[in-house]
């Protein structure tokens, strides 16, 4: 029986304005980078499995050589991921055939020179991107590369030196022949966009305030961009470390800021933006505040156009949530509690504590279901019912995770510490 949340869309007209910026070249049914098509962890693909184990709907099964904190990307019947030896000498780019997990080859690239992170944040934390017959990866400080999808490398760029004790995990977006990366985090935290074809650095847009003073005030940006629309002009939004941004693509202009990041523990953000229906929402990190926002405005619009603004001590917030119809769920890193929150107001609906472990993988919304996995590599699928948590499964896999599933043609392929799956219902 259909359940009825399935005949729910996500973001109405802005999530159609999304899809048509995306303009990666892929093909329909594929993942082509973070958090999906357009970034928000949604796809219109259907028939996905709700129930899986070691022994239940894995299509198959490969090892990988490191953990890493990055997310599989699927594209052109290849999975591309990552990972990097424990002390980030060496960091890889593997790509998969989709059908079989066998490998077609992966690409090492040497770094000597040591970068400092955190044991919970292994060097391979970013998740590749794909638009047509090009991948592009980030090493953190051992730079930004672009192969073709036979592996061989097309060209390479050094956006900086990653200076924070928290490691890098933002990852590359392709956007109209650019490559988009919010580089950081640290005192030279800027986001730079690309040539997709050469590499050439285009624009750069310093952002102040970021830091790697171990005992002053922490602050720093862990957010991918998301490419939306308002007003029929595209805008690369970024949640900064003291306010969001909004930049043209073509130059890195600023069209518009939104103060209202910065936190009791230090001005911190994880997450990525979420846009529905013309309006932004940006959440801090480590117990920091959460806005909500409109995407049409000039300037500094945050007395024009914040909509609201939560300063109360709120979870650790790693995992980006979904905008379902007129409410955010949300899967929290610190206590590891789902929510319900009100679109337009911020204002908590219900709150769950579900399986209970914490969550750092990003929230996925396919086929009528939400789907977050936890660090327990357990991935719960309930349903986006604004009433109370409404449980469909809970899936458990070997090892643990901080990954975010990837949603393609009905099946889904998983990152665990070791591991890389392939979850589908087909023969």
């Amino acid at each position: 029986m259909r359940h009825p949340f399935q005949r729910l869309v996500v973001g109405g007209a802005i999530c159609l304005s999304l899809i048509a910026l995306s303009s990666t070249q892929t093909t329909a049914g594929d993942w082509p980078a973070f958090r999906g098509p357009v970034g928000l962890g949604v796809t219109s693909d259907t028939g996905f499995p709700t129930a899986w184990s070691e022994d239940q709907n894995v299509r198959w099964k490969v090892k990988l050589p490191n953990r890493g904190n990055e997310s599989p990307v699927v594209a052109a019947g290849l999975v591309f991921a990552t990972s990097a030896t424990d002390d980030g000498s060496e960091r890889r780019l593997h790509c998969f055939d989709r059908n079989d997990g066998s490998e077609k080859w992966t690409r090492e690239v040497a770094f000597k020179a040591g970068e400092m992170t955190h044991q919970t944040n292994p060097f391979g934390a970013a998740t590749p991107a794909v638009s047509g017959n090009k991948v592009v990866v980030w090493h953190g400080s051992a730079g930004l590369f672009c192969y073709d999808l036979d592996g061989e490398q097309l060209w390479s760029a050094q956006p900086g030196t990653v200076t924070h004790i928290w490691g890098y995990g933002s990852s590359p977006v392709i956007h109209d022949g650019k490559v988009l990366l919010n580089f950081g985090p640290g005192v030279a935290q800027a986001v730079i966009a690309y040539d997709l074809a050469t590499g050439i650095e285009v624009w750069r847009h310093k952002e102040p305030g970021g830091t790697d003073d171990r005992g002053g005030r922490m602050s720093g940006s862990w957010s991918t961009p998301v490419i939306a629309d308002a007003g029929g002009q595209a805008q690369v939004i970024c949640s900064l470390p003291t306010r969001v941004v909004s930049l043209d693509p073509k130059d890195g202009s600023v069209i518009w800021s939104c103060d209202g990041l910065v936190g009791k523990n230090g001005d911190l953000v994880y997450t990525s933006p979420l846009i529905s229906k013309g309006i932004g929402v940006a959440m801090g990190g480590y117990t920091g505040p959460a806005l909500g926002f409109r995407l049409d405005g000039k300037g500094d619009v945050t007395e024009s156009h914040r909509l609201w603004h939560d300063e109360t001590k709120q979870p650790q917030r790693i995992s980006s949530g979904i905008i379902v119809g007129d409410h955010i769920f949300m899967a929290n890193a610190g206590p590891g509690i789902l929510q319900c929150l009100e679109l337009k107001t911020g204002k908590e609906v219900w709150k769950d504590r579900g399986p209970g472990a914490n969550h750092w993988g990003q929230m996925c919304f396919a086929d009528g279901h939400l789907y977050v996995t936890n660090q327990k590599s357990q991935t719960i699928v309930f349903a986006p019912n604004v009433s109370k948590f409404e449980q469909i499964a809970v899936n458990s896999l070997d090892g643990s995770s901080n990954s975010t599933p990837a949603f393609s043609d009905g099946e889904i392929f998983l990152r665990t510490s070791g591991h890389l799956y392939c979850i589908s219902m087909k023969k």
